[in-house]
């Protein structure tokens, strides 16, 4: 996350910053201000502290004493005259610096967990309505709204649930992103640190070790004495649209997003994948939320795809993986997507009924 932050705070953030909590007083910046825009140097020499304008002064003057050669004093007052100008240029220049800079610089902890908050409360809106509205316009088969465990208003209700989680689940993964950009991570920046054969090992490495643990956990929250009170709010959703992916409690969601936090303090990552595979995720929970019941497919021995999550929500104790189904048949949880499983048959039965 210290990329994303660190192009936020150049593009955006020093400058919201430097608004918010200035550097020095509006006063003096003001005056500032009119300094940097004066037609003539002079002006900005005025702003300069006396200190370099006195040093000049003194130079030339103690050079027009001399008893050196007249192109000697000559040589040195232009030297001097040139030394002042350019002292005068990088006071006015620090003070523009001055001017548009902030009393918390970038390293200041209450910056970078306010900043780093709204990042990320930003970037998952973006994703989750860009995405789902993608998906939801484009790939998700709108006869399931006719299906009979479709609730009223459901779409709207999706969304109002993952607003209401996004929030504290912000604040619940906020001192790992804060971790992350002040250096307590594995994450690097240059591909030769571990070179190109483990970067891009890298990427099927988390994707397995995160889907493993993400089994475990989700397999956890259907336990009894869990699910009631963190996962049930998800499985309301019983056929689900791709606005429900993000559909769930807090601490649900954090529960789940805790091995993508906890696999870049055990194991190197570069940064720029690590972004990558921060949307890659997001995207992936809400493409397996479209209820479509693919099946016959190549990979869906391999990939737990949309069709095992449909099954998932459907039947509770089936397919708990994210990404793969390895986990599910070591764990007797596997069940094979079939045809006669698509939840498209209740509909066209649903439909038949209310026609006779």
């Amino acid at each position: 996350m210290d990329v994303v932050l660190h192009y936020a705070d150049e593009w955006v953030l020093d400058r919201a910053w430097a608004w918010a909590l200035p550097s020095i007083p509006a006063r003096l910046a003001r005056a500032g201000q009119a300094a940097k825009s004066a037609e003539s140097l002079a002006a900005a020499a005025r702003a300069t502290p006396s200190a370099i304008q006195n040093l000049t002064h003194g130079v030339l003057n103690w050079t027009s004493r001399s008893s050196a050669g007249s192109g000697a004093r000559d040589a040195t007052a232009r030297a001097a005259q040139q030394a002042g100008l350019a002292a005068q240029q990088a006071a006015a220049q620090g003070l523009e610096e001055l001017v548009n800079s902030s009393r918390w610089g970038r390293d200041h902890f209450l910056r970078q967990c306010i900043s780093l908050y709204a990042i990320t409360l930003v970037g998952i809106m973006l994703l989750y309505f860009s995405f789902a509205g993608l998906s939801y316009y484009f790939f998700f088969n709108h006869d399931m709204k006719k299906h009979p465990r479709f609730l009223k208003n459901q779409v709207r209700l999706e969304i109002e649930s993952s607003l209401r989680a996004f929030l504290p689940l912000d604040i619940l993964t906020l001192p790992w992103f804060v971790a992350e950009v002040r250096g307590h991570s594995m994450l690097y920046e240059n591909i030769s640190d571990y070179g190109i054969a483990y970067a891009i090992f890298s990427v099927p490495f988390f994707l397995v070790f995160t889907d493993a643990c993400i089994y475990w956990v989700h397999r956890l929250e259907h336990h009894p004495r869990l699910y009631k009170h963190i996962h049930k709010p998800h499985h309301k959703w019983l056929v689900p649209t791709p606005f429900a992916s993000h559909a769930f409690h807090p601490l649900d969601g954090y529960a789940q997003s805790l091995p993508y936090h906890i696999f870049v303090f055990l194991f190197p990552l570069h940064r720029y994948i690590y972004i990558g595979l921060f949307v890659f995720v997001n995207c992936w929970s809400i493409l397996i939320h479209d209820s479509d019941m693919i099946v016959n497919s190549p990979l869906e021995k391999i990939i737990n795809g949309p069709s095992h999550h449909t099954l998932h929500h459907l039947y509770f104790n089936v397919n708990y993986g994210q990404y793969f189904t390895g986990c599910d048949r070591l764990g007797g949880s596997y069940r094979q997507p079939k045809s006669e499983d698509d939840p498209l048959h209740d509909v066209v039965k649903s439909e038949s009924k209310k026609a006779q």
